[in-house]
């Protein structure tokens, strides 16, 4: 009887340490995902699973809301009757009837959507990315159109860190496409203007350069003017017909600066000189910034500044915007800001939270 009693004992222990091991559940991020995507790949959406997320990674995540690739998270446990939507997500993905035209056809995040089950399909963001879940609600009914700077024969600022040259337009196309991709998460509309048909997000430390890039499918101009006018005319013939239907349309303009190699600057924001609402979304951007570094570094202090200057593409496109420059890609320190591909992702997840908090002051 007593051997009987520890048998059964031993077999509940060993039950219980199965289930427990089978509950402990580890996943890896894909490349540009965020917390909020990576948790709905894997069947787990909602805040709840969110915070839950946060309190058991709290020594990966390090304080900061952002994942790392090749880390390991550890993932909620599923609640009862949620069942794990993932792989029938991808599977959906995959058997996907939706539009494989090119991407220079493509002209808005929610062209593409398919109903049902949020998902769009932007083939801007490259094969691993092209499907974006949308995973939250924060900007449903607001409209963005994402512009980086340059491109096509126009490289902008060069910086080189030993023979390897570092091109402008392919650092701000770069970020503006990983803007572009949280902002749909957050149920957006987002018009890519400036775009490359092959680079897609990419997580790679040196950038290749090309003179791909074209605005929604035409030409870049060299010609500087003609360049502006260009895009501004894309945004303007756009913004006539979603102002009818979006109370909060706003376009962003995103550059690298070139200084001296000895100076060293923090992201700093422009606005239109009569624009109240762009100097609110500068000064919100600027906000925003400053209380990140106030968290991630406290010691460093943040001296990005908001002001107002006539730039073309400020004065002559119809939404209200802001032109951002992300740093000087000839100083060293900031050259980290861009070339680390975690550091690209925070500047488009930073920005896209001063979006939402914009668009919240608003309403």
């Amino acid at each position: 009887m007593k051997q009987l009693f520890c048998f059964l004992i031993l077999l509940f222990c060993m039950s219980f340490s199965y289930e427990a091991l089978a509950q402990e559940e580890r996943a890896t991020p894909k490349s540009g995902e965020g917390i909020s995507g990576f948790l709905q790949r894997n069947g787990r959406t909602g805040k709840a699973y969110y915070q839950e997320f946060l309190e058991l990674n709290k020594k990966q995540l390090r304080g900061k809301e952002e994942l790392r690739l090749g880390v390991k998270y550890l993932l909620p446990p599923l609640k009862k009757g949620s069942g794990n939507t993932a792989a029938s997500s991808n599977s959906s993905a995959s058997n996907s009837s939706a539009s494989n035209s090119s991407a220079s056809n493509s002209s808005a995040s929610n062209s593409s959507a398919r109903s049902g089950n949020k998902t769009i399909r932007e083939p801007l963001f490259g094969k691993s990315l092209a499907e974006v879940k949308v995973t939250g609600n924060r900007l449903q009914g607001a409209c963005f159109y994402v512009v980086s700077g340059h491109g096509g024969p126009d490289p902008g600022a060069i910086g080189r860190i030993g023979s390897v040259e570092l091109h402008e337009d392919e650092y701000a196309y770069d970020v503006a496409l990983r803007l572009a991709r949280n902002l749909m998460e957050e149920g957006a509309k987002v018009y890519i203007i400036i775009q490359d048909a092959k680079d897609g997000i990419r997580d790679d430390q040196y950038l290749n350069n090309s003179k791909r890039e074209t605005c929604m499918g035409a030409p870049i101009p060299l010609n500087q003017v003609a360049r502006l006018r260009q895009r501004c005319e894309k945004i303007n013939a756009l913004y006539q017909k979603d102002r009818k239907s979006y109370t909060y349309c706003r376009s962003i303009f995103l550059h690298v600066d070139s200084r001296s190699k000895s100076h060293q600057t923090d992201v700093f924001f422009y606005h239109a000189p009569k624009s109240v609402n762009g100097k609110r979304l500068a000064t919100t951007m600027k906000n925003t910034f400053e209380s990140k570094y106030d968290r991630h570094q406290p010691n460093r202090g943040f001296s990005g500044t908001v002001s107002p200057r006539n730039l073309y593409v400020l004065a002559n496109s119809s939404p209200a915007g802001v032109f951002v420059e992300l740093g000087n890609i000839q100083n060293t320190f900031d050259q980290r800001r861009f070339v680390m591909s975690s550091n690209r992702q925070a500047l488009a997840k930073w920005m896209m939270e001063g979006f939402i908090t914009d668009y919240k002051k608003s309403k």
